[in-house]
């Protein structure tokens, strides 16, 4: 039985699932080089406007932000290039049936190490519309007041 290859985050994109509904997720491998690589075991990224787009048969990500790491000199990268993701043929096959069907978008859910490798956490999403919005967060409101009178009837505040 082999060991699972430790996970480790580099970034997380937070408003992903604020402003979109997640309807499936998936790893994919990212193409980087050597001083992206140095910069991300710093924990350094950021996935804020990042998106994925289909171009021919390739699956490319866009808006993610890498910054220069100092000692790589001249031989650094440019932070925010576009960056080529790793699938297989088949999930890239289904991602673009599943895109072009229901016009969902992919968007990065956070970055991270398995392993040594680097792996993206995508998402077939599709937007909310602000109302949407507004109802999950009262919603969420909710929930943390009904929390919130629970725990003080159970400690005999409710009175």
């Amino acid at each position: 039985m082999a060991d699972e290859p430790q996970i480790r985050a580099i970034a997380t994109n937070r408003r992903a699932r604020h402003n979109y509904h997640i309807e499936e997720t998936y790893e994919a491998g990212i193409s980087l080089v050597g001083s992206e690589v140095k910069t991300l075991r710093g924990g350094k990224a950021s996935l804020v406007d990042a998106y994925a787009i289909v171009r021919g048969s390739e699956i490319f990500l866009f808006g993610v932000h890498i910054p220069p790491y100092p000692q790589a000199s001249i031989q650094n990268h440019d932070p925010t290039r576009m960056r080529k993701l790793l699938l297989h043929k088949e999930e890239i096959r289904r991602l673009i049936g599943k895109m072009n069907e229901k016009g969902l978008t992919l968007v990065p859910l956070r970055l991270y190490f398995k392993g040594n490798k680097v792996k993206v956490e995508l998402a077939l999403a599709k937007g909310k519309r602000d109302y949407d919005k507004r109802h999950a967060i009262a919603e969420r409101e909710a929930k943390r007041e009904m929390a919130k009178r629970a725990g003080s009837r159970r400690r005999g505040e409710g009175r």
